[in-house]
């Protein structure tokens, strides 16, 4: 049966995103479209005339749908709400259609760090949905946020690892993060990237630094919360810089197992390779083949040759080495639009549907 989907913040770059990705959609009907009150009124091709964004054009499908407010009112009849708010109005937002019984599926940072609402990519943690089987009903609706974008290309390979090798002590990682990242408005002004490399992107360290430590941790016991790992147990050290790239975040990544002695090179990458879960198994239209390509090429990944793998949901993982330092050492990328932000939502409602929970 198909669902009707509704989205917050369509008219952002996040919400084009959303439209594009759910327009011709086998699950979910764009239903309604929300954004601020300056475009509410209008059909959705005037309200985006000079600021659509994407290189594929407006979908017929969101053209004459009429942009509404986003109030609980507007949204009663969605099975689903993809959110594209920006943190300041998501605060807000979103606990007040959670409250409504209304089902929310969030790139917004708000609530990644409420200890009630999972913290997913899909292609990484999918178990962690099933706490919604298990709480009592409380007449409010299902709340999922989707990690920080460059969490996501790094919690995949991380979590293939983890589940084959045991725990992982301690990562150091540089990202090379493209301009996309930080939205189209304000964005990063051009003269500021054309030719440079900016070394610091605000925030983002610290988030790539403690999300992963809920992504990797488990459910807890009686299955309706999380185990994060502590932060004695893992230690995570970022340097997030931007790069004059459109697409698709990389990451320069050296880890340490906790466990003696340390897996081989050729057991790394047949871990990487071998890496499936719950996405591949279910019902889930948009997942990759592959949620991990291992690329042999001295040289790869790359992100004008490799974002778009999996239309934009496989990690391309490559220069798997030994580290001198620490145990291994790799590049990942991942595209930060798709895996990294609304695909990722996407493919958490995919996965919601096939279990029954919308």
């Amino acid at each position: 049966m198909v669902k009707k989907a509704g989205i917050l913040g369509a008219t952002g770059s996040v919400g084009q995103r959303f439209i594009l990705l759910l327009a011709e959609h086998p699950d979910f009907e764009l239903s309604v479209l929300g954004a601020s009150s300056r475009s509410a009124g209008k059909k959705y091709i005037q309200a985006v005339e000079s600021g659509w964004k994407q290189t594929s054009q407006v979908p017929k499908a969101a053209h004459d749908i009429e942009v509404k407010e986003c109030t609980v009112e507007n949204f009663k009849g969605c099975d689903v709400v993809f959110s594209g708010l920006e943190a300041e109005f998501a605060d807000t937002i979103e606990r007040e259609f959670v409250d409504n019984g209304i089902n929310v599926i969030s790139n917004a940072k708000s609530y990644r760090r409420d200890p009630e609402v999972p913290l997913v990519v899909p292609t990484a943690n999918p178990e962690h949905l099933d706490v919604f089987k298990n709480r009592k009903s409380s007449g409010k609706g299902i709340h999922v946020c989707i990690s920080n974008c460059s969490t996501a290309g790094l919690v995949v390979p991380l979590k293939a690892l983890q589940d084959r090798f045991g725990p992982i002590e301690s990562i150091v990682l540089t990202t090379l993060q493209a301009v996309s990242g930080a939205g189209f408005s304000p964005g990063v002004p051009s003269m500021d990237i054309i030719d440079n490399l900016v070394p610091y992107i605000g925030s983002e360290e610290d988030k790539l630094e403690w999300e992963p430590k809920k992504i990797l941790g488990t459910v807890n016991s009686d299955g309706t919360g999380f185990n994060n790992i502590p932060d004695d147990k893992i230690k995570i050290s970022a340097t997030c810089t931007r790069v004059p790239v459109t697409d698709g975040h990389t990451e320069s990544v050296a880890l340490k197992f906790a466990k003696s002695p340390a897996p081989s090179i050729d057991e790394v990458k047949k871990a990487l390779e071998d890496f499936s879960n719950e996405c591949n198994s279910k019902a889930c239209p948009s997942a990759p083949e592959s949620l991990i390509d291992v690329l042999d090429q001295p040289n790869r990944p790359q992100p004008r040759l490799d974002r778009e793998r999996g239309n934009g949901y496989t990690v391309s993982v490559g220069r798997v080495r030994e580290d001198p330092v620490f145990d291994v050492k790799f590049v990942c990328l991942s595209h930060n639009t798709v895996l990294g932000a609304a695909g990722s939502g996407i493919l958490i409602a995919e996965l919601l549907k096939a279990k029954n929970l919308i």
